[in-house]
């Protein structure tokens, strides 16, 4: 095979170039116009929920989801060590200090070690938790890869504690559960806050782009006036909070809306083509597909390759690099958060399935205009090296 298969990209099957085309016809090219109004609502019907705000990326929306939640300086703010940084620096933009605590086997933060940090490592007064002197405002929840966390036990643990739940929905548009509780309640709208992302790895894309919701339609509102600088008087360049440029421009709402109509599509091929690789490493010694939460429905965005470390001691560079050369690119799960320069010396939990996992997930290519051939491709190509690597 000749061609390169890549990681993760876009996919513009649709009505993209006619709605984005149409948006510079009408000349609404920047913070205002009719797409970014019916993204939302398209966005707010998808999600079964009130009201949605379309910001500038998921970062955005998990800022002002901090800023909305009453996070200060000195405030704690409990965080995963094993997901993309962008999901904890916006603690870091409101001078809050961030604990890092474990994950499960679904990259998700861990429910047994949250409580336990929470019983063993702060104290309750009845009205806020305090860990060291300073309160323990919120918790990020990242659904890693399209997984669903299991919010049942978080949240029992954010309303006994009274700690805001801001989730970091950005790959699981579209996740939702099956059984439980919260049946049939998407990524993102279980919590107080839910962000999204249409970065262009996405499963879908606005170029850059976000989106935030909240179960109170007030509290939208609110975010959405954050994100056009919090102007006041339509006539006057009145303010009176500190606002911020975070709206999304109407030429990406356009890409947006068009992607909207294929997310079914989209979430479809996903779940399918996992299924296809699962066949293919069914029963392979040196590595195995990790599997998603029971009692879900994810969006399957991305695909974890579990190597098995007794056999293959390679470096995950190595590997990435090898498999490059072959034509097909894939990725290490993340470097832990908090050995980042930025994060070190923050306080960490209990920290065990992070670093196991971040030594040995690899990620596959899941585009979804991926064909079977590609995908048999990748999965050969994958189990020649590890065996190769096994046995050399």
């Amino acid at each position: 095979m000749d061609k390169f298969i890549p990681l993760s990209i876009p996919n513009f099957e649709g009505n993209e170039r006619k709605y984005v085309d149409d948006a510079l016809d009408q000349g609404w090219v920047s913070t205002g116009g009719a797409y970014i109004t019916k993204l939302e609502q398209e966005m707010a019907e998808f999600l079964h929920m009130e009201n949605v705000a379309a910001c500038q990326s998921g970062t955005s929306a998990l800022h002002l989801s901090l800023i909305e939640a009453g996070v200060k300086p000195g405030d704690v703010v409990i965080v995963p060590p094993l997901t993309f940084i962008a999901a904890v620096n916006p603690v870091k933009y409101q001078f809050a200090i961030p604990v890092f605590i474990d994950c499960d086997d679904s990259f998700c933060i861990d429910p047994v070690k949250l409580r336990s940090f929470c019983e063993k490592e702060c104290q309750w007064d009845g009205i806020c938790l305090k860990h060291k002197n300073a309160i323990v405002k919120a918790l990020v929840i990242v659904h890693v890869f399209g997984n669903m966390a299991d919010m049942e036990s978080i949240m029992d643990i954010a309303r006994k504690y009274n700690l805001k739940v801001i989730e970091d929905a950005t790959e699981a548009l579209g996740t939702y559960y099956t059984s439980g509780c919260y049946t049939g309640k998407y990524a993102g709208t279980i919590g107080d806050f839910g962000c999204y992302s249409f970065n262009g790895n996405k499963i879908i894309t606005t170029g850059g782009g976000g989106a935030v919701t909240s179960n109170d339609s007030k509290i939208v509102d609110h975010l959405r006036f954050l994100s056009t600088q919090a102007k006041t008087d339509p006539h006057y360049y009145i303010h009176d909070e500190i606002g911020y440029n975070y709206r999304m421009t109407n030429l990406q709402a356009a890409l947006g809306v068009a992607q909207m109509e294929e997310l079914p599509e989209f979430i479809r091929r996903k779940q399918r083509n996992y299924e296809r690789y699962k066949e293919l490493f069914d029963g392979f010694e040196y590595a195995t597909l990790m599997p998603f939460r029971k009692g879900t429905s994810p969006n399957k965005w991305f695909y974890s390759l579990n190597i098995n470390r007794t056999y293959i001691p390679a470096s995950m560079r190595e590997i990435i690099i090898s498999l490059h050369d072959k034509g097909i690119e894939t990725r290490a799960i993340w470097g832990l958060i908090n050995e980042q320069e930025p994060y070190r010396g923050e306080e960490t939990y209990q920290l065990e399935k992070a670093p196991y996992y971040a030594n040995r997930v690899l990620n596959l290519p899941s585009s979804t205009q991926i064909t079977e051939e590609e995908i048999r491709y990748v999965a050969d190509k994958v189990k020649q090296l590890l065996r190769s690597l096994a046995n050399g």
